[in-house]
């Protein structure tokens, strides 16, 4: 699988991706992280990738050619992937989720856009899949969600964890219109400060601490 993040700030993904779970994902050749610059596709001397919104308004929006620009090359570039999709972090776009990220982890190539400043000309939406969301706030710009997106991700594409490991995680186990999550969990010290290790999680009895994780498992609705 690859992922290439379009950004205005390379720099931010330099500690984030250098790290656990995805350092090793890319060592092992399972994951292959491409960073752009979107200022790389950028206008004239000064490599422009903004501009004033028409209609007046506050700060400044990312254009539209120059990020169609950037797009076509990237996909052509990376036609020989297969499957490829293009997804712009917007606070405009749908809540992304754990059905999500598996749905990612299946792609070839998935190329997420992080946009800033004000916004993206709404003329983007032509040249891309879909806008996703983290959530109902705004952070500085797309980056952090795009480095949570491909977390995410990651940990779900074939070989990155030990087979079964993310299968009964939270999240990843539905029921109708609920999400299980994972139930309470324990280790040493057996007492800290009069709090007790439930006692069935000491008994050995593996049928019963079976049936102890299913009725203590938390849900919340889909």
């Amino acid at each position: 699988m690859k992922i290439t993040i379009l950004t205005l700030f390379p720099e931010m993904f330099v500690g984030p991706f250098n790290y656990s779970i995805i350092k090793r994902a890319q060592k092992n050749n399972l994951v292959n992280i491409e960073i752009i610059n979107i200022r790389d596709f950028g206008l004239g001397r000064h490599s422009v990738v903004d501009d004033r919104p028409y209609g007046g308004g506050k700060g400044m929006l990312l254009r539209v050619d120059v990020l169609e620009r950037a797009i076509n090359e990237i996909k052509e570039k990376n036609n020989s992937y297969g499957t490829q999709r293009i997804v712009l972090m917007d606070p405009d776009g749908s809540t992304f989720n754990q059905s999500k990220a598996k749905y990612y982890s299946n792609i070839n190539h998935l190329i997420l856009i992080c946009g800033h400043y004000e916004g993206v000309d709404e003329r983007i939406k032509a040249f891309i899949d879909e806008e996703i969301s983290i959530g109902d706030f705004i952070t500085t710009g797309g980056e952090i969600p795009a480095i949570i997106i491909t977390d995410a991700v990651i940990r779900l594409v074939k070989d990155v964890l030990k087979d079964g490991v993310t299968d009964e995680e939270s999240f990843s186990l539905m029921n109708n219109d609920e999400i299980k999550l994972e139930q309470p969990q324990y280790t040493r010290p057996e007492v800290f400060k009069e709090m007790h290790v439930p006692s069935i999680l000491l008994s050995g009895n593996h049928k019963n601490i079976q049936n102890w994780k299913k009725l203590s498992q938390k849900t919340k609705k889909a």
